[in-house]
């Protein structure tokens, strides 16, 4: 297979997937022919966002809309806000998508998004701009049968009613709840979302503990980071019992 010209050959997260797939590749049998399907996404949209900032200049940021495979169903993946954000990172966590559906069997396809930026440098009124002009550019891509975008690093709810509202607005007015996870419960939101991801993980690591026969309860657990799925995850292994530590990288 040739390598793509389109991405850095350089140690990086998509690098990193490449080796994954090699490692298990033997052990595939018959799927074997699809290992260059998986090296390969269906569809990477580099788009330009360009915003009125509130003194009235014009700043653009770069975004990303990766679809790395669609056989089993439409896309599924997060949304990012974060200055490394970059095309090799988005296809990598795209392509895990693609993976983490099949496993559990879900009828979705990979995918991922991001926009190169540090939310925390612009303003409530900037963000909407920008999440708002960052939907219009992928907004034909996207959709209830097509990809289903959520919220990722830096962003949340809010972002995806305003991806929401915009897509709804893109497609004639039609309301598209569909369109998006992640959102508030008044807009037809999921009771459990805020701590789903961390729940699922804090019950994924108490049944390895299982298997690994390692008694949870006093266990010294490490948390990297403390954003949303890390702050939950630590929760509920406390209420388990494991004693949390916390590192920043």
């Amino acid at each position: 297979m040739s390598n793509l010209s389109y991405v850095s050959q350089n140690d990086g997260p998509w690098q990193t997937y490449l080796e994954q797939i090699d490692r298990v590749a033997p052990y595939l049998d018959d799927l074997k022919d699809y290992i260059d399907t998986l090296k390969r996404p269906k569809r990477a949209l580099i788009v330009d966002v360009p915003i009125v900032m509130d003194d009235g200049s014009i700043r653009h940021f770069e975004g990303y809309r990766v679809q790395h495979n669609l056989s089993r169903g439409p896309g599924k993946g997060g949304i990012r806000y974060h200055p490394d954000v970059d095309l090799n990172e988005v296809m990598a966590l795209s392509a895990w998508m693609t993976i983490k559906t099949a496993v559990v069997n879900l009828p979705f396809g990979g995918a991922k998004g991001g926009i190169r930026v540090d939310p925390r440098q612009l303003s409530p009124r900037e963000l909407e701009r920008l999440t708002r002009r960052y939907t219009s550019e992928i907004g034909h891509i996207i959709g209830p049968q097509k990809d289903i975008p959520a919220p990722d690093v830096y962003t949340t709810g809010r972002e995806m009613t305003q991806i929401m509202d915009t897509f709804t607005k893109m497609s004639g007015n039609n309301y598209s709840p569909g369109t998006i996870t992640g959102k508030p419960i008044p807009v037809g939101g999921s009771l459990a979302r805020n701590v789903a991801t961390g729940l699922g993980n804090a019950y994924c690591i108490r049944e390895a503990a299982k298997i690994l026969k390692i008694k949870l309860k006093g266990a010294r657990v490490v948390l990297q980071g403390f954003g949303n799925a890390s702050t939950f995850s630590g929760e509920y292994l406390e209420k388990m019992g494991a004693k949390l530590s916390l590192i920043h990288i």
